[in-house]
C-alpha cells in the first residue's frame, strides 16, 4: 500500500489527506503546530468545512490517517509527499514562499535512502516553484535518496472542498519525469477526472490563469452592475441574457460586492506581480483588483446615503465569512466594510453562522449577536454581506417590525426587490433597476412556449 505524507494541515492539506485516506491510502499529516496536531489526532477538525470533520473522525479512528510534528516519522515512510503549506501574499504582492522553503528543506533532510520519493507541490506556488523545490530538496538530501518533483495545483473551493476532491473537473500534473507523473496520476484514477500532464511551469500557470479568469468574470459583472444602476437596467436580467450564450455561460456572473478568500485576491495579485517582474504590463489584472476593492467602498457609501449618514446609526451585518459554508475571514468583504463603518462612526451589530469566533479578535468594537433577528433588532439598516442559506428563510416581516428604520442593503442580490418593498423595506441591491418595478422572473420563449427562469 502506498504511504502518503501531507505537509501542512490547512484547507488543502486536511482535504487532501482525508480524501486519500477515504480512498484507502495510509496518510500521515505533518504540521509544526503541536497544539493543532494534538487536536487533529484527537479527531477535532480545526476548520469549518462541510463533510471534512466526519472524514477526519472516521479515518483517525480507522488508523489510515494520523498526524505528527515529526518530518522523519512521515517522510521516511512515504512514497509520495504532498506540500500543502500556506503561500500568503508577501509585502510587495508576490507569494511568501517561506513555508514552502522550510518544508522543502525538511523533506530533503528526511528522504529515505535507497528508494525513490515523489514530491508533489499542491499549494499554489509561483511559476518556477517546481524548480525551486527541486533544488532545495536536493541540497538537503543524503546520497542515495532519489526523488522527483511534480506540480499538482489544487482547484478546491472553500465550502465545497470535499466534493471538489471527490468529483474534480480535471487533474493537472506538471513533471519532467514521466514515471513520477504516472505515480501521482494513479492516485487520482478512482475519481474519473481528465488528467492533463504538462511541464511544471505550465501546470503552475494553469492554476493562476484559472483563478484570475474567474476573478475577472466577477469583476466584469460587478462593473456592469454599476453601469446598470446608473442607466436603469437590471443586472440580474443582463447576466441571465449573457449566460444563455454558450461562449459565456452563467457561472460567476452574479453581481455583488466582490470576491474574497485565500485564493482569488492573493492569486490575481501574485500573477500581476510575476508579470511585472517579467517586464509585462498586467493592466487587466490590476483593474480586476481595483474593481473588487472599489465594490466594498461603494457599498458603504450606499449605506451612508440610505440612512442619511451612518455616524451614530446602528448597522446590522448579516454574514462575515468571505462566502457561505466556511468560517474563513481572509480578504472577506465584511471585514473591510465593518472597519469602514466603524471609522465613519457607526455602531455595528453582526451575525454569521460560522465565523464569529474568529471575528471577535479581528473586529473589536462590534457587537456579535446570537442570530440574524437579534442583529437586526433596533437597527437603522441591515447589510446582507454573505449569502448563507439561513438568510433566505428568515421571517422578513418580523425583521421589519424589529428595526428602527426598515432599510436593507443587499450586497449579494439575495432577495426579490418587489417582495422587500411590499413588506415596507427601503431596499437596495447591486445593479438592480431603481426606476422601474422588476418582473418576478425574466420571461423568454423557447420552442414556441413562454417560459420563466424559475420554471426551467
Amino acid at each position: 500500500m502506498t504511504n502518503i505524507a501531507v505537509i501542512g494541515s490547512g484547507y488543502v492539506g486536511l482535504g487532501t489527506g482525508a480524501i486519500f485516506a477515504e480512498t484507502g491510502y495510509r496518510v500521515i499529516g505533518v504540521d509544526v503546530d503541536a497544539a493543532k496536531v494534538a487536536r487533529l489526532q484527537g479527531g477535532d477538525c480545526p476548520i469549518f468545512e462541510p463533510g471534512l470533520a466526519e472524514l477526519l473522525t472516521r479515518h483517525v479512528a480507522s488508523g489510515r490517517l494520523r498526524f505528527t510534528t515529526d518530518y522523519a516519522d512521515a517522510v521516511s515512510q512515504a512514497q509520495i509527499v504532498f506540500i500543502c503549506v500556506g503561500t500568503p501574499a508577501g509585502p510587495h504582492g508576490g507569494a511568501d514562499m517561506r513555508h514552502v522553503r522550510e518544508a522543502a528543506g525538511a523533506i530533503g533532510r528526511h528522504l529515505a535512502v535507497g528508494r525513490r520519493t515523489v514530491i508533489v507541490n499542491k499549494s499554489t506556488m509561483p511559476i518556477g516553484s517546481g524548480d525551486l523545490v527541486d533544488t532545495l530538496v536536493g541540497q538537503g538530501a543524503a546520497p542515495g535518496a532519489h526523488f522527483a518533483v511534480v506540480s499538482n495545483p489544487e482547484f478546491l473551493r472553500e465550502g465545497s472542498a470535499v466534493a471538489d476532491m471527490l468529483h474534480p473537473d480535471r487533474i493537472v500534473l506538471g513533471a519532467a519525469d514521466p514515471e513520477a507523473a504516472a505515480a501521482v496520476a494513479a492516485l487520482y484514477q478512482p475519481f474519473g477526472a481528465p488528467i492533463l500532464v504538462t511541464d511544471r511551469r505550465t501546470a503552475e500557470m494553469i492554476k493562476y490563469a484559472s483563478n484570475a479568469f474567474l476573478a475577472t468574470k466577477i469583476a466584469f459583472i460587478n462593473e456592469v452592475a454599476q453601469v446598470c444602476e446608473a442607466l436603469g437596467a437590471d443586472v440580474e436580467e443582463v447576466a441571465t441574457g449573457m449566460g444563455l450564450d454558450k461562449r459565456i455561460g452563467p457561472q460567476f456572473l452574479h453581481a455583488g460586492i466582490g470576491f474574497g478568500g485565500s485564493c482569488f485576491p492573493k492569486d490575481v495579485q501574485a500573477l500581476a506581480f510575476m508579470a511585472a517582474e517579467a517586464n509585462c504590463h498586467p493592466q487587466l489584472l490590476h483593474a480586476v483588483l481595483d474593481i473588487n476593492r472599489d465594490g466594498r467602498r461603494t457599498f458603504v457609501r450606499q449605506l451612508d446615503r440610505l440612512v442619511e449618514g451612518v455616524a451614530g446609526r446602528t448597522i446590522a451585518i448579516w454574514g462575515l465569512a468571505f462566502k457561505p459554508n466556511t468560517d474563513d475571514l481572509r480578504e472577506a468583504p465584511a471585514v473591510d466594510i465593518i472597519r469602514d463603518l466603524l471609522a465613519r462612526g457607526a455602531r455595528v451589530r453582526a451575525y454569521d453562522p460560522a465565523a464569529m469566533a474568529a471575528a471577535r479578535s479581528l473586529l473589536p468594537g462590534v457587537v456579535f449577536c446570537a442570530d440574524a433577528y437579534e442583529a437586526a433588532a433596533g437597527a437603522d439598516a441591515v447589510a446582507l454581506v454573505t449569502e448563507w442559506n439561513e438568510f433566505k428563510g428568515l421571517d422578513l416581516a418580523r425583521v421589519r417590525e424589529s428595526m428602527r428604520r426598515p432599510v436593507l442593503a443587499d450586497g449579494r442580490n439575495l432577495y426579490d426587490p418587489q417582495e422587500l418593498r411590499a413588506l415596507g423595506f427601503t431596499y437596495r441591491g447591486i445593479g438592480r433597476d431603481r426606476r422601474h418595478h422588476r418582473r418576478e422572473q425574466p420571461l423568454f420563449w423557447q420552442h414556441g412556449r413562454q417560459h420563466s427562469e424559475a420554471a426551467d
